[in-house]
């Protein structure tokens, strides 16, 4: 059978949103300067779909920032990989500030998040070892698995006795030449539940292992200065592997991961997807120094993130809807539906109130259930949240009476 044949028959976890919703519901073209009021078809919105958690990206001072180091040194600076050619001093001291940031000795720059934590766990883990994760792990770490020579073994989120049952296995079926990766999230990113860091932690204590903790959303938002969720959770030293991205509260592209300096020394040379990979242009290393340092001088941002995070959960919660209990600035509104009723919660809630939400369906989330996550931002204000409950409040009937049709 002919390759390109075959694809048209083979589905896509999106299910009816990959080509009928192309441009609405997938694809979707937001508008006009990054912040929490922009356009979406020609028409004003309040955004709840974006992760600049601490409205770095419409900061004046950083757009400075960006256009003076684009100016200086172009996008195309430095060239080549940085192994070879594509190293800088700025790359290096960027990479010094992020380490003491995260409260570890060393780390090693990323282009891309996804692919970098593929790469890693790729390089940490060989055919002797063996590598544990969370059922929920975001697709990076799924795919990061895939890559991964080791035996593979998961365990149910969240859940310390499956933890265990999956860690006594690998420790009873060990050699001298194996070793324990764990994998878990900080922060979850569609349901905003922390992970159980220190009681995994804790298990060290009976079988060795390193964990390696993918905190894309705890980076710049948890703990008193921002350096994750395992400040947090008073467990940072327990995590032997610090993985962060610049895509959320950085409102850039690239990543890091930081630990040890043999680890990271290791990484250096065997990270695949940087050894092959042409070095971060030279202005985004520059404004993310920038918008690091901004972080650490300005910790109103995050308490301006979590008062507008809690305003907003607790009048979801006051109108009558089930707000997950999240543990971070995602904000998880579920309910019982359809595909159909999450499609026209998004097109009601932008068509007739002017309020941009997302929402996933089944096969994202089970069947039966609609989840819509909101994203309060430092740049959101009272006027934004009191728009959004007030259109939460004017659709509820209709989505409880959706609802009811599954449960009936």
């Amino acid at each position: 059978m002919d390759l390109f044949d075959k694809l048209a028959n083979r589905p896509s976890p999106l299910g009816p949103f990959t080509s009928a919703g192309y441009g609405y519901y997938t694809f979707p073209k937001l508008e006009g300067p990054l912040g929490p009021e922009m356009k979406f078809n020609g028409k004003d919105m309040v955004v709840w779909s974006i992760n600049d958690y601490l409205g770095v990206g419409s900061n004046e001072k950083i757009k400075q920032v960006d256009a003076e180091a684009t100016a200086k040194y172009s996008l195309s600076a430095p060239m080549g990989a940085r192994l070879m050619t594509g190293n800088s001093d700025e790359h290096e001291a960027l990479e010094k500030e992020l380490a003491a940031f995260v409260h570890k000795e060393d780390a090693q720059l990323l282009n891309f998040g996804y692919q970098g934590i593929m790469s890693v766990i790729h390089a940490l883990v060989d055919r002797n070892d063996y590598l544990i994760y969370d059922e929920l792990s975001h697709a990076c770490i799924v795919d990061g698995k895939q890559l991964a020579m080791a035996d593979k073994s998961v365990f149910k989120h969240n859940d310390i006795e499956s933890f265990k049952k999956q860690l006594y296995r690998a420790a009873a079926k060990k050699k001298d030449n194996s070793s324990i990766l764990v994998v878990t999230e900080g922060v979850f990113g569609m349901t905003g539940d922390l992970g159980i860091l220190p009681e995994i932690i804790k298990l060290k204590e009976e079988v060795p292992f390193r964990l390696l903790v993918d905190d894309a959303h705890g980076f710049g938002t948890l703990g008193h200065d921002g350096s994750g969720t395992g400040t947090q959770l008073e467990c940072q030293d327990g995590i032997d592997v610090y993985f962060g991205t610049f895509a959320k509260a950085v409102a850039l592209v690239g990543a890091f991961v930081a630990s040890e300096p043999r680890v990271i020394q290791f990484l250096k040379a065997n990270v695949r997807s940087q050894i092959f990979a042409k070095s971060l242009p030279m202005p985004i290393v520059v404004t993310a120094r920038e918008r690091l340092k901004m972080i650490r001088q300005h910790p109103e941002w995050r308490e301006k993130l979590w008062s507008n995070t809690l305003k907003l959960r607790e009048g979801l919660i006051k109108i009558g809807y089930n707000v997950l209990p999240s543990e971070s600035p995602v904000t998880p509104v579920l309910t019982q539906g359809s595909t159909d009723l999450c499609q026209d919660i998004m097109r009601i809630m932008r068509e007739e109130h002017g309020i941009f939400v997302s929402g996933v369906a089944y096969p994202v989330v089970p069947k039966g259930v609609v989840l819509i996550r909101l994203i309060p931002t430092a740049a959101h204000n009272d006027e934004h949240i009191e728009k959004t409950l007030s259109a939460f409040e004017a659709i509820k009937g209709f989505v409880e009476a959706e609802a009811s049709k599954i449960s009936a």
